[in-house]
């Protein structure tokens, strides 16, 4: 036969990454994402998979973030007896993500039992903390540029992507000798000088390219992210409150650290009361810390000499509910770090929901804010937003930084497809909504000369 991509997810919006490589080797499926935002992708993650998750041979994932890796304790649930391979920081991230996961899916099902808000009697979880435990453990961690061969004309690379900690391209080779196909899925590609990781390694040979295009209509603000925080945070500080920066609790976290912690140094930022709220960022941080594979420069050789950067005493860590709490007793400006990134769930929701009402609280958004999300509605300029089944109006400052996001501008994306060695046979543009996807589509055409086109969900294509 010959194979195959089919579009399970990633096609026509941000989240919800899944790609099916089906071949004589056998079915591949590239990334194995939770749908986020809007209900109607939310509905999709309680629908049985096109594909019989027991027919499924190998996963390989990306990096570890949700929308690449959430889905995967369902899978496993649903039938799934195949292998898992990650990169070594990946696989160590997923202990943590993937609980977490579970464990949120479990409030959200009691809270709705509780409320009697759920179309289910009784409301049931995705699946459990122990589920994402029992999937974490499956994944095994391979090494950046080490051949995975999964079966005769089937093998698996990962190259450094520069998204976050573990972060990879993944190129799938398909066939033997004069037959023999390349496919390289970006993942989420990181941005170019990024002040902690590596520039995404590039692609080398390719006869097909599928490339993510989150921020595939825009360029970032050129302004320096010290130069940008540093805007924000003193304005801040003058209107006298606090700023809540809902931060991914992996990636963002840790840059924001790096970077603030910079600016104290310098003299450039007064010190202020400063918090981390969220368990598993400060989790994760431990992690960034014992992976000085992922870095290089000064970063990979402090962390080598365990002196890393992100152990900073500038930094109080919340890791109790109780100690989470107790940041509501802080008055004037105060610094506050909390997942979630969009703003869909964790810690951060109670203390925008003590905080929005007040002027003088600021909130910082660092990252790309999907369709649905109430980040995307605080970034739009709501109102008021929904917390805990109530309206909570939003009287505080917000502002963006662009800049922190960890995804590739429009430029940085076709700068990575600029490394391909020849010009692939095609390029498939996913994980962006419509508008962003399309345009990346026309810059590849325009600038790189290359077919382009954007899957829709559950598209196939063949591999030939």
């Amino acid at each position: 036969m010959a194979p195959t991509v089919e579009f399970l997810g990633g096609a026509g919006t941000v989240t919800g990454s899944k790609f099916l490589v089906e071949s004589d080797g056998g079915k591949l499926l590239v990334d194995c994402g939770l749908y986020q935002g809007l209900k109607a992708l939310r509905l999709r993650n309680w629908e049985r998979l096109p594909v019989d998750p027991a027919s499924i041979d190998w996963v390989v994932l990306t990096h570890g973030h949700i929308d690449h890796t959430g889905y995967l304790p369902r899978l496993v649930k649903d039938g799934f007896k195949g292998q898992i391979y990650a990169t070594r920081a990946t696989a160590d991230l997923l202990k943590i993500l993937l609980p977490d996961s579970g464990h949120l899916q479990e409030e959200e099902a009691a809270y709705h039992n509780k409320r009697g808000t759920s179309k289910h009697r009784p409301a049931r979880p995705l699946y459990t903390a122990e589920e994402g435990v029992e999937a974490a453990g499956l994944v095994k961690g391979i090494a950046y540029r080490e051949r995975l061969d999964l079966a005769p004309g089937l093998g698996v690379t990962f190259k450094r992507a520069g998204h976050i900690l573990g972060s990879a391209t993944v190129t799938v080779e398909i066939g033997t000798g004069g037959d023999r196909r390349r496919v390289v899925f970006s993942g989420d590609l990181g941005r170019y000088g990024a002040p902690m990781l590596p520039d995404p390694m590039p692609i080398e040979d390719a006869d097909y390219v599928v490339v993510e295009s989150t921020y595939g209509d825009r360029r970032h603000d050129p302004d320096p992210i010290p130069q940008q925080l540093e805007r924000v945070i003193a304005g801040a500080i003058a209107r006298g409150g606090a700023i809540i920066v809902p931060a991914f609790a992996i990636g963002r976290t840790q840059e924001l650290m790096y970077h603030l912690s910079g600016l104290e140094k310098a003299g450039r930022l007064p010190r202020l009361p400063a918090y981390v709220d969220s368990p598993m960022a400060i989790e994760a941080t431990e992690i960034y810390c014992a992976h000085p594979e992922d870095f290089e420069g000064d970063m990979r050789t402090m962390t080598m000499t365990r002196n890393c950067p992100l152990h900073c005493g500038e930094f109080r860590l919340a890791r109790s509910p109780d100690e989470s709490r107790a940041i509501n007793e802080v008055k004037g400006p105060v610094l506050i770090i909390s997942a979630s990134g969009m703003v869909t769930g964790g810690r951060v929701l109670h203390h925008l929901r003590q905080r929005l009402p007040d002027p003088r609280t600021t909130v910082l958004l660092v990252g790309y804010q999907a369709i649905g999300t109430r980040g995307r509605s605080l970034q739009e300029g709501a109102k008021a937003v929904r917390i805990f089944g109530g309206e909570v109006p939003v009287r505080a400052h917000v502002e963006t930084v662009h800049g922190l996001s960890a995804h590739a501008d429009a430029d940085g994306l076709l700068r990575w497809l600029g490394t391909a060695a020849r010009r692939p046979a095609r390029a498939f543009v996913v994980h962006g909504d419509a508008g962003p996807a399309e345009a990346l589509a026309g810059k590849i055409r325009g600038a790189l000369g290359w077919e382009a086109i954007v899957p829709a969900y559950r598209d196939r294509v063949t591999i030939d």
